[in-house]
Parts: structure tokens; sequence; C-alpha cells
């Protein structure tokens, strides 16, 4: 059984480095700067990722069917936020939702109304 002590009944050695005479540095250390790929607000992020599973959520539904078998469509959110108006948006959702038998304006109605403010999430640029 091993016996608990406390710093103040037996005390740990410690070691002490000293750098010898004349040969401290005289210029302060300079800390290399990391580099960040990418900042993004995690607020934003959040938003983002509950957008990404409401649209799973939805298309299952419209395609009836599960999320493996929905049909190759890609609803690229920043290519929506890119546009200039709410019009080119919802023409650009339809066009990717052609095949589905199901209506899909409130599809695309909430999805407009759920984008509406979001921040377009950009990689930065390579110099």
């Amino acid at each position: 059984m091993a016996a608990v002590t406390s710093p103040e009944t037996s005390p740990q050695p410690r070691v002490y480095f000293q750098t010898p005479p004349g040969t401290e540095d005289t210029e302060p250390q300079v800390r290399k700067q990391g580099r960040v790929t990418v900042k993004y607000d995690r607020k934003e992020l959040r938003r983002r990722l509950n957008l990404e599973e409401w649209i799973v959520e939805r298309l299952t539904d419209l395609y009836d069917c599960e999320e493996e078998a929905i049909p190759e469509l890609e609803i690229d959110v920043d290519e929506l936020l890119d546009m200039p108006t709410d019009a080119d948006r919802a023409s650009r959702v339809k066009e990717l939702l052609i095949d589905c038998y199901k209506p899909t304006d409130d599809f695309v109605t909430e999805l407009l109304d759920k984008i509406r403010g979001m921040q377009k999430l950009s990689t930065p640029q390579k110099k």
C-alpha cells in the first residue's frame, strides 16, 4: 500500500539551471508565428452544421428515401450566398432538385429563409 505524503512533510528536491556567466543571451528570442489556415466563428460553424443537417433531413423526406439513397446533388450554400437575389438562389435550388417528384417550393422557401444573414465560409487565398 502506497503512503500518501504532502509537500510539507517530505519536500521534493528541486533542480535549478543557471546560465554560465558571459553566455547570457543579449537579444530577446523572437517567437515564430504559426500559420493559421482558416479562422471561423464557432457560432457561424454551428449554424452551418445545423443547416446541413436540416438539408439532409428535408432531402430524405423529399426523395422519400434514406440519406445514402439521395441522388448525387450538392446544395452549395456559399454559391447561393454569392448570388445577387433570392430569385436567382431559388432557381438554382429548383434546378438542382429537378428529379424530385414531390413539391419543392416549401423547401426552397425555408432554405432561403435559413441562409439569409449567413456568412460565406471561404478559405484564404494562396499567395
